[in-house]
């Protein structure tokens, strides 16, 4: 129980805090039942405040780690914050304002702070999150506070959190200065326990519990040997199944917090992932801190090659011919780089909705697995000081359009992979079909960052007048993962350039422009679409000129013949 004491010698003036005071206020019948006898585990004559803490001072190392924080209140007029944390316990106050986070509400901090304090003078732990200003004072957007002499001299241990396994190196290596075993054997001493009695191997008696789990380790050459840790942690784990004196002991976890502002009471200003592990300092030191850093995104390199397309709906009625057909070209880019966008050459002048194209985009970014995102940071404006992280999903879009010369290009259909998981190509375009996109076929997803190398066909979509999906066209791509140092040893050509350059699509005659190629038009016109008609009307024009030579030449003909000319 905590008060604060006030001073009031004079009911004229106003009350002042002069200290706080600490305790614990316990009602017991007498003469003492035998079930609160037996609880207490000593003599009851002695006094019920047996096992409290040393009246003396103790100094302590204190290391908080914050993770992130979550939903915070915005601080600036562009609705969003610069936040950074700021540490105060005791005389200490950290303010790590040099590593602020730029316009954020859901930053991730990864940082770790040692303070030395000593208790019970220096227990009350602020952390507090502030918002960046350039120019002004910095303004508080919430804070949480913990009372870290509540936690140290709990019976559940809430120094430093019981973790799921034990080991002696890698990411989970062990935190707490004392093995499983130490802190095993002191508890069985303090609560006059019976134990612990180690053996066989992989087993441990406490009190009239017997816990079991593995007899060997594997240290850090990866050899294997014999150790009583695993055992010993298996029995602080279920601790609470000791009688007497069990209780649940807190285990390694992170907590969330929420934030508050003196000036706004009551209203939560977002939350705060932490924990703190706290060391005597007349013990053994502990460990370095654990790196908790955010993780830094790999450099990777997408490349996709767009081969053919093939069904693409046919959009235009060609000027001479009134034939359907279509100016096709494809648009591709990854989601959150729409300014990165590329596209193929046209196609002119597809009547099948056939096109052919051998083009390659190429795609830089940098990947974060563990979220299976893709960073990007870019400044918001040409006034932002500073860059923006952004984390959004790795999606490529492919689209396919229709070019026009004098008015907008056509959009036709369009399909967005998610590169973690999307369908796997058909083979052949007959193969392709609209369920693939849609999710109605069950086709085997797959994942551009463990597959590195996919070629197929895909369906590309648009909605009709009902909104409803239809199939407007077919592609034939093929994807290829690489990080950074794989494609600088190996570079290849955006389009068809060097190096590795592609061969030229060999396209049908027909894919061409009408206006630029104007001899070329007539040719066609001629040769392809007209050649019979204007033979059929060579040689009517032929058979009719023969014909009125006939008849003219016929009189004088028959005059020569009547005279004997």
């Amino acid at each position: 129980m905590g008060t604060r004491l006030m001073a009031c010698p004079d009911p004229s003036e106003e009350e002042r805090i002069v200290g706080r005071f600490k305790g614990s206020l316990c009602m017991y019948k007498v003469p003492l039942p035998e079930d609160v006898s037996r609880e207490a585990g000593y003599d009851p004559s002695c006094g019920m405040f047996q096992g409290i803490p040393s009246n003396e001072p103790i100094n302590v190392l204190v290391r908080v780690y914050v993770v992130r924080a979550t939903d915070l209140h915005p601080a600036d007029i562009n609705g969003k914050a610069d936040p950074y944390i700021a540490i105060r316990l005791g005389k200490t106050d950290i303010r790590d304002k040099e590593n602020y986070i730029s316009k954020q509400l859901n930053p991730v901090f990864g940082k770790s702070f040692d303070i030395e304090a000593s208790f019970p003078m220096e227990s009350m732990l602020t952390v507090s999150v502030y918002d960046w200003d350039l120019v002004g004072t910095d303004d508080l957007i919430g804070e949480t506070k913990i009372d870290l002499e509540n936690r140290f001299y709990s019976k559940h241990r809430a120094t430093c959190g019981i973790a799921q396994t034990y080991s002696i190196h890698g990411y989970n290596i062990w935190r707490d200065p004392m093995k499983p075993s130490q802190i095993l054997t002191r508890l069985c001493k303090e609560g006059k326990v019976d134990g612990p009695h180690f053996g066989p191997p992989g087993r441990v008696k406490v009190s009239n519990r017997v816990f079991t789990g593995p007899s060997e380790m594997e240290d850090e050459n990866g050899q294997r040997r014999p150790t009583d840790e695993h055992v010993a942690l298996c029995a602080l784990r279920h601790w609470e199944d000791i009688p007497r004196v069990g209780c649940r002991l807190v285990p390694e976890h992170v907590e969330t917090r929420p934030l508050l502002n003196p000036d706004k009471p009551g209203i939560e200003q977002g939350r705060l992932e932490l924990w703190v592990d706290m060391f005597p300092m007349d013990m053994p030191a502990p460990g370095t801190p654990l790196d908790i850093s955010p993780r830094k995104p790999k450099k990777y390199e997408l490349r996709v090659i767009v081969w053919n397309t093939d069904e693409v709906v046919l959009e235009d009625d060609d000027f001479f011919t009134g034939e359907k057909s279509s100016d096709i070209f494809v648009r591709g880019w990854l989601k959150g780089q729409q300014e990165d966008k590329q596209d193929t050459d046209v196609h002119y002048h597809s009547l099948t909705g056939e096109g052919n194209f051998n083009w390659r985009y190429i795609f830089p970014f940098d990947y974060l697995a563990a979220e299976e995102k893709i960073v990007i940071s870019k400044k918001e404006s040409m006034f932002s000081w500073d860059e923006t992280e952004y984390k959004i999903p790795a999606r490529l879009t492919l689209q396919i359009w229709d070019a026009d010369h004098f008015s907008a290009d056509d959009f036709l259909g369009a399909i967005e992979l998610d590169l973690n998981r999307f369908p796997r190509g058909a083979k052949t375009a007959k193969q392709c079909t609209m369920e693939m996109a849609t999710g109605e076929m069950d086709v085997p997803l797959v994942s551009i960052f463990k597959q590195k190398r996919v070629k197929g066909w895909w369906p590309l979509l648009a909605r009709d007048e009902n909104d409803e999906f239809e199939l407007t066209g077919k592609v034939e791509a093929e994807l290829h993962l690489l990080t950074a140092e794989e494609a600088e040893k190996n570079p290849v050509g955006l389009a068809r350039n060097e190096p590795d350059p592609l061969e030229k699509p060999n396209r049908p005659d027909t894919a061409f422009v009408w206006f630029l190629n104007p001899l070329k038009s007539i040719k066609y016109l001629i040769c392809t679409r007209y050649k019979w008609l204007i033979i059929k009307i060579v040689l009517a024009l032929l058979a009719l000129l023969m014909l009125g030579l006939f008849l003219y030449s016929l009189p004088g003909y028959m005059v020569k013949k009547l005279l004997g000319a």
